[in-house]
């Protein structure tokens, strides 16, 4: 079960395609049967996370979470969250001359990655050109 959730009010969102990209994904990177989050957040409520889980004191557009089985949460079937900040989006929308629907997808297709083991800052571009390839075929 995938769980989406429009936790903030200024970017208006349409939940339903997103529903259906994320099953999308979630098939062709093998992560169907796996459960995890999406949330939307302000940019206030992410620069709080960011700084809260990352030490920076600015906003940033996608966290991930990875969820870590232990003793009181065993579920090895959950993925865990990924948080998106809808403002940030449609600011990165706009800049790259996309549409919010295709950032908003190609930012749930970076965190699932992340969710999924991938870490660009130290696989020497793995992520990147997975990132890549799924984007060409999911077309965003």
């Amino acid at each position: 079960m995938i769980d989406l959730v429009n936790l903030q009010r200024k970017v208006p969102l349409e939940l339903a395609p997103l529903r259906k990209f994320i099953a999308q994904v979630s098939e062709i990177e093998e992560a169907s049967g796996s459960t995890f989050s999406v949330a939307f957040v302000s940019d206030r409520r992410m620069s709080d996370l960011n700084s809260l889980f990352r030490g920076k004191d600015s906003t940033t557009d996608v966290l991930s979470f990875p969820h870590e089985p232990d003793e009181f949460d065993p579920d090895k079937n959950n993925l865990g969250d990924i948080v998106i900040s809808a403002e940030q989006a449609q600011k990165q929308a706009a800049e790259n001359e996309l549409t919010l629907d295709i950032e908003i997808k190609q930012l749930i297709l970076h965190g699932l990655l992340h969710l999924r083991g991938y870490d660009h800052e130290t696989d020497n571009g793995e992520m990147n050109t997975r990132e890549m390839e799924l984007r060409k075929e999911l077309e965003i």
